[in-house]
């Protein structure tokens, strides 16, 4: 969590109990007993109302569950064109336009037909990325922060592929991670730091920040995480497809080594995804 000078809410903290208290209330820091800290059923019930949720994807977070160590060969064909539809009409209507200059609607006017194609494309192996259109947003500071606006498609493709990967990844991710994930956000991790502050005994809190840490994602460590976890070839280089796909800034095509583009849908789940296997020793000891 990150708060400026006038935005840590000290009295918030001090007087405001967990809005679930009970055995279901928001987690404390510590490891849940008999699951290693990770949430299993407490997550991803929570997304299971969405209309998103196929009896596929239920039955592969079963499955994920069932089989932490399994790595996944078949994952592409989850992606059908009932997802690819939801992932449109997840998307924002009014949303910036991409370089390719198609807006929510007008990719809508012919919806199933784009979508078809679309699907066609991806799972033979057609479909390409297009690279992002830069925009600056200012930030209260007075720096600039680089967003990267994809394309309609691309959108829609990300939004699905995110779908699928949080039926594998929120089975690994660990209890007390909150950051850009279904179904949580900031104010359960403020329940959570209240409940810590107001059950264990505290002298202090660090509140840190990892400076451009979505700018300096290594590609290729990625992919390696990934992999410890995803079989699937297929959806493995459609990330490296994004990753790849650079910025486009005026005329000016730029790619890296590193970073994911900030404002990308998956860009999120894939940051998510590098920080729990950076920081978790057990993860990276089973790589090696």
């Amino acid at each position: 969590m990150m708060h400026g000078h006038d935005q840590s809410d000290p009295l918030v903290v001090a007087e405001k109990l967990a809005n679930n208290a009970g055995s279901s209330a928001a987690e404390s820091t510590e490891r849940s007993s008999g699951a290693e800290g990770k949430t299993f059923t407490s997550t991803t019930r929570r997304a299971q109302d969405r209309a998103s949720v196929s009896p596929g994807l239920e039955r592969l977070r079963q499955f994920v569950g069932q089989s932490p160590k399994t790595r996944l060969t078949t994952l592409l064909h989850h992606m059908d064109v009932d997802l690819l539809r939801w992932s449109y009409f997840a998307l924002k209507r009014n949303a910036a336009v991409g370089v390719d200059g198609r807006t929510w609607e007008a990719y809508g006017a012919t919806l199933e037909e784009h979508l078809q194609d679309l699907h066609d494309r991806v799972h033979r192996g057609a479909y390409r990325a297009l690279p992002s259109r830069r925009r600056m947003i200012p930030k209260p500071d007075g720096s600039e922060r680089p967003l990267g606006i994809a394309s309609i498609e691309d959108k829609i493709v990300q939004r699905a592929t995110v779908e699928i990967l949080n039926s594998v990844y929120e089975q690994e991710f660990l209890g007390f991670s909150y950051g850009f994930r279904p179904g949580r956000s900031q104010h359960d991790a403020l329940d959570a730091l209240c409940v810590a502050i107001s059950t264990t005994a505290v002298n202090w809190i660090a509140d840190a920040d990892i400076r451009s840490f979505f700018d300096t994602v290594n590609h290729e460590q990625l992919v390696r995480f990934m992999e410890h976890r995803i079989a699937d070839r297929r959806i493995l280089r459609l990330i490296s497809k994004w990753l790849k796909a650079g910025v486009l800034e005026g005329t000016m095509l730029t790619t890296s080594e590193a970073g994911t583009p900030q404002g990308a849908v998956i860009s999120p789940l894939l940051a998510n995804i590098y920080l729990h296997y950076s920081v978790s020793r057990r993860e990276l000891q089973e790589m090696k």
